[in-house]
């Protein structure tokens, strides 16, 4: 008895060091979306000297109870429950041979459903060991379906505190459920509720409230829709209907008497457009001189003291009526500008006169440009040929005839046997047109002042003196 009793723990752990080496190796967690595909790892790591694996069974766990899913033994081969049949597979093909191998039993879902999401076993069946398992939990996600509406077909505006519904975001059928914000300047409020479905997902419902306006028409509304970290959007333009909100225009504060061409204009912002426009003479009968033309009241010929009064324009469209009224001043002569005017006016001709000079500026850059080009052109072309240079003429200059007179001026007798001339002591006269010729030129009469005579006298020559006297006709 005494040795038998030191046998049974001996065997103990002779089993648990055999069998501590066979393990079932799976993923903790696995995710997919509805509709994809996705693979379930499971491997068997055998010990050494190797256990003999009689089968694999995967099993789905939903709160406590197990259901088969897929088998593999190597004597009957694979099945899979018709319930899984048409989506699930092993995905190594030696499972299906007729001699297996079984080390590597990792399924593959496809087409995804929202009834898939469980924990799933994988269960290794041994022998001599026994049987060995791992888990891992399936997590099913379901995208969200967005879709943005008007609340309304026709959106009317009303008073002030009366509040509706315009537009409606929806983001259905998600797991998990989205979050639904809004993008817009309008000044309104979100109402958002979440709707559990049977299937486990989540619709969520916002609701944009505001008091529609003639500021809302034509204002955009953004729904974005986060899930997953993804964002969806989608928007809408409201179109808010409005009666006319009138103004006038043309009375400008300075109608005088005579004064021609004014008009009133009835000016209406609405939605829809109007209908009819209606000008009313609030002193009594409208004057004869003026004519209605749809929005427009002309005044014939030239501005009276008739004109006088207010004046009424009514705008109507389905929604409603809006009116504007303007009271018409006449007076006797044209208003001084006021000092607004006139600092326009000024401003106008400083703009007018900027915008002439810069023009002025950019006409004359662009012309001085274009001639430092041709210039240049014209540099270029004569400094590459100068062969074909013609050779200019010589032309002789005003300065070469003057330096020429100084020299014969050098070589003339001095004053003691110059000529005295009457033309040039004479400052008054002018010589006739067709005079002899004057012997020496008068060009080449010397600077010096002259006696008034009448004789001129040639340097002395060897011989008797002899003098010469001009005619007479030459002096004037």
């Amino acid at each position: 008895m005494f040795t038998l009793a030191f046998q049974f723990p001996l065997i103990a752990v002779l089993i648990i060091a055999g069998t501590s080496g066979q393990t079932v190796h799976t993923d903790s967690d696995r995710s997919g979306y509805v509709g994809t595909q996705v693979e379930l790892r499971c491997n068997f790591a055998n010990s050494k000297p190797p256990v003999k694996i009689s089968q694999v069974t995967w099993q789905k766990s939903v709160n406590g109870t197990k259901q088969n899913v897929a088998i593999a033994n190597p004597a009957l081969g694979v099945s899979v429950l018709p319930v899984f049949k048409d989506r699930v597979k092993f995905k190594n093909p030696a499972v299906r041979q007729r001699t297996p191998s079984l080390e590597d039993t990792t399924i593959v879902f496809n087409n995804l459903k929202l009834s898939d999401e469980a924990t799933y076993i994988c269960e290794y069946t041994t022998f001599p060991a026994g049987n060995r398992e791992s888990m891992v939990n399936l997590t099913v996600y379901a995208r969200p379906m967005v879709q943005m509406s008007l609340s309304t077909p026709t959106i009317v505006a009303g008073s002030k505190d009366m509040k509706m519904t315009v537009a409606t975001c929806v983001s259905a059928n998600g797991k998990p459920p989205a979050v639904i914000t809004w993008d817009t300047e309008l000044d309104g409020e979100a109402n958002t509720e979440e709707i559990r479905n049977p299937d486990g997902t989540i619709t969520v419902r916002s609701d944009y409230i505001l008091t529609p306006s003639r500021e809302a028409h034509e204002q955009r509304l953004t729904c974005i829709s986060t899930y997953n970290n993804d964002q969806q959007t989608e928007n809408v333009v409201l179109k808010v209907q409005y009666e006319p909100e009138v103004s006038i225009e043309g009375f400008d504060g300075n109608w005088y008497m005579n004064r021609e061409n004014v008009q009133l204009t009835c000016l209406a912002d609405a939605n829809p457009a109007v209908s009819s426009f209606q000008w009313r003479y609030l002193n009594g009968s409208m004057p004869n001189t003026a004519e209605q033309r749809e929005e427009t009241l002309i005044f014939k010929g030239p501005v009276t003291y008739e004109m006088a009064g207010t004046y009424m324009c009514d705008a109507t469209n389905s929604i409603g009526t809006g009116s504007a009224s303007v009271e018409v001043i006449i007076t006797e002569t044209p208003q001084p500008l006021s000092a607004a005017e006139r600092v326009m006016g000024v401003l106008g001709w400083v703009i007018a006169l900027g915008i002439i000079l810069s023009i002025a500026v950019i006409v004359f850059m662009a012309n001085r440009q274009q001639r430092k080009k041709q210039s240049e052109t014209d540099s270029d072309s004569a400094g590459s040929s100068p062969a074909r240079k013609k050779p200019s003429s010589f032309k002789k200059k005003p300065a070469d005839d003057f330096q020429n007179q100084s020299q014969i001026y050098d070589k003339l007798p001095n004053s003691a046997d110059c000529v005295n001339y009457h033309l040039a002591c004479n400052k008054d006269g002018y010589p006739e047109q067709h005079s002899p010729p004057i012997q020496p030129p008068l060009t080449f009469l010397p600077q010096h002042s002259c006696t008034q005579s009448n004789t001129f006298t040639y340097p002395t020559p060897h011989g008797p003196n002899t003098s010469y006297t001009f005619p007479k006709e030459q002096y004037v």
